[in-house]
């Protein structure tokens, strides 16, 4: 087993002044060093027009090309390279797990990904120039992977296909976006259709007053659908899935037919991440194993959290974070069943 574990990070100000400032932790950090090398020489592949992405932004989350703006001056980057470190525009993604289960009043999520993927950074920030305040963990340090916002707007996002991908924003951004920019259900399915998407990806998304829907989404197509469980292929846009669906079809029937004894979150919650269940993944060498398994309660503005199986989560209650409190805890600490750790060790 290998320790990880994920800094919280809390912020209320302005996006450029967030970005100084996560630009700032990145300086004395291993994130950066340790993507670089992952990724060795292939990042200066990924090829944009910076007037492009400056373009998308300007349209769809103006806010965070002023974040972008702040992490590069912190780190002395000219924007091209900050764009590709953290623009969430244009960028590989690697194969991927993840499963998501919902109710009127929860969203159940594991993250699946490999460890070396995951930078361990836990964000609670509330902007005081533009958007709504977010709770949830991070993806290339501008992206969430999940979250839940001020409204009571909670996303998490499924893996699907890279292949025959365009131009646009890659999932983390396109969560990100969501959760800052939009109020509820019908607003970020509105988004959804607008916005460019670089991948085919599902988006679950929850509001306070139980809507609940799976957005398919791909560069050519999105379709929305209702369903409580979630994984790794679409039901409707078939012609995106990939050929081999075994596992993702696997997770999706057990939760179907476990469901009939879920009784509340936590039960929902032990469904995902006991190992004994059959949904938590190990496949950490496939970029498949679960990192962490999350619970957003939009109704209760409850955000809860757990690196590793077989783990109690950890509970915030976003609410009185909302109201001024601050929170005392530092790191989220767990332990995964692989000899990789995340990249900010």
């Amino acid at each position: 087993m290998t320790k990880v574990f994920s800094d919280i990070i809390q912020f209320r100000g302005n996006h450029y002044d967030f970005g100084y400032m996560q630009g700032e932790r990145l300086k004395n950090s291993p994130i950066l060093p340790n993507r670089k090398k992952q990724w060795k020489s292939r990042w200066r592949h990924y090829l944009f027009e910076e007037s492009e992405v400056q373009q998308a932004f300007a349209r769809f989350a103006p806010s965070i090309w002023e974040e972008l703006h702040g992490l590069a001056d912190a780190l002395s980057m000219d924007m091209e390279h900050a764009i590709r470190e953290f623009g969430g525009y244009y960028y590989e993604y690697g194969r991927s797990g993840c499963s998501i289960f919902t109710d009127s009043d929860y969203m159940i999520r594991n993250y699946d990904n490999a460890p070396e993927s995951y930078e361990g950074r836990y964000i609670l920030y509330e902007p005081t120039d533009d958007g709504y305040a977010v709770i949830g963990p991070s993806m290339q340090i501008t992206g969430r992977t999940d979250g839940l916002n001020e409204k009571g707007l909670a996303m998490g996002y499924n893996f699907v296909n890279r292949k025959k991908s365009d131009d646009g924003f890659v999932c983390n951004m396109i969560g990100r976006i969501v959760l800052e920019t939009c109020a509820n259900v019908e607003e970020a399915v509105s988004l959804m259709k607008e916005i460019p998407h670089r991948h085919s990806f599902s988006y679950v998304l929850l509001d306070q007053t139980g809507a609940s829907v799976i957005a398919e989404v791909s560069p050519r197509e999105v379709s929305i659908r209702n369903a409580n469980v979630c994984t790794n292929h679409f039901e409707e846009l078939i012609g995106e899935n990939r050929y081999r669906m075994d596992d993702s079809l696997r997770r999706q029937e057990l939760m179907e037919g476990q469901q009939k004894n879920i009784a509340d979150p936590y039960t929902a919650y032990r469904m995902l991440n006991d190992t004994d269940q059959g949904i938590f993944s190990k496949k950490y060498g496939a970029w498949a194993g679960t990192l962490h398994t999350a619970a957003y309660l939009p109704k209760e503005m409850k955000a809860w959290i757990a690196l590793g199986g077989d783990r109690q989560p950890l509970i915030f209650d976003f609410s009185k974070w909302l109201n001024g409190d601050k929170l005392h805890a530092t790191k989220i600490k767990g332990s995964l069943d692989s000899t990789n750790p995340f990249i900010n060790i």
